[in-house]
Formats: structure tokens, sequence, C-alpha cells
């Protein structure tokens, strides 16, 4: 993935490359704040295999509740009213978790990488923008689950000297976190060095 250069839609799921630092405003220029905190939202979004993952990780969930019932509903003939009430809730609650909800977050989950920091804006019904100085990074790592694997997505968690905890960017294509790690790691030792 390259960072910064011309606009456009690459296959990690990105809406568009813009310049490390600072964003193009309205009528030109940047909007950027004094300390550099941009004031729009993150440019990146997830890999679009990031729909998929968050459809099936609760699936296995929902897949148990509907077995539990399918067997209360063949093992106990008492009040089909009530068991075919409780089925119905629960495959609308599923669609709602399985299908509605992974293509929320992925409408709502965005992630960037500046020389001046890492910002996600993450969730789904509880949004959640968060901004992690790189001066404050003290470790990048990835994480793969075995869906994640399956799919060939990873997670990228930038731990800070924050109490808020670690900012973790979600369902990245896996070369895209590689990249991210390393290009995290080069902008934060440059820091260092400048910072001695």
């Amino acid at each position: 993935m390259a960072y910064g250069g011309a606009a456009g839609h690459d296959a990690g799921g990105h809406d568009e490359e813009r310049e490390p630092i600072g964003r193009a405003a309205p009528g030109g220029g940047t909007t950027v704040v004094p300390g550099g905190t941009i004031l729009a939202e993150p440019a990146w979004r997830p890999s679009p295999r990031a729909k998929v993952l968050w459809m099936l990780s609760p699936l296995l969930g929902w897949l148990i509740v509907l077995i539990a019932e399918l067997i209360w509903v063949f093992t106990d003939d008492a009040d089909r009213t009530a068991q075919l009430v409780t089925i119905v809730i629960t495959l609308v609650l599923a669609a709602l978790h399985v299908v509605i909800a992974p293509m929320w977050r992925y409408a709502v989950h965005r992630w960037e990488v500046t020389a001046e920091a890492v910002y996600t804006r993450t969730g789904w019904i509880t949004q959640e923008s968060r901004v992690a100085p790189i001066t404050r990074i003290q470790t990048v790592d990835t994480h793969r689950g075995p869906l994640e694997r399956v799919l060939g997505l990873a997670t990228v968690t930038v731990t800070t000297a924050s109490s808020a905890g670690a900012v973790r960017i979600p369902a990245l294509d896996l070369p895209v976190a590689e990249q991210t790690v390393q290009r995290l790691t080069v902008i934060a030792a440059a820091h260092q060095g400048d910072a001695t």
C-alpha cells in the first residue's frame, strides 16, 4: 500500500490515499488544528472481507441458540406457541446481528496512519474515535484469529502510553497489516530519534 499520493480505491478497501499530514479542505488548503490533530474522519476502511468476518463471528453463537431451541421443540410439545415465538424472535435477532450489524460496522469503521498519529473510528451502536500520537507508541503487534487466518485478515494493535488502552485496527488484509506495522515502526523510530 502506498501512503500518500493520488486519490483512488485500492484492493485493501481504502477509499483513497492521502498525504500523511493534513487534509484537503473544501476550497483548497488543509484542515489541521494546532498540535497536528485532523478534523476529518480517518480515510481508510478495513478490508471488504471484514463484513464476512463480522458475519461469521456471531453466527456460531446464534446457531448454538437455535439448535438448543429446536431440541426444546422436539423434546417438549407442551406449548408450541411459546416455542414458535421464541424461534421467530431468535431468527430476527440473529439476522440483525449476523447480516445488518456487519454492514453497519463496515460503514462506520475507519483508520488512518499519518506521520503524527494513528486515527481510528470503530463500533456500530456505540462508536469510538481514537487518536494515538506517534510519540506515545510503545509497541505495534498483529493478531490473527482462526477466522482471520482463513479470510487472509489481521488486526493491528498499537499499544501506547495511554490509560485508554491499545488502539486496534481490525480486519485489515494481511499485506496491508504487515505494511502498516512496518510503517508505524519506522515512523515511531524516527520520532524517538528526534526526541534524543
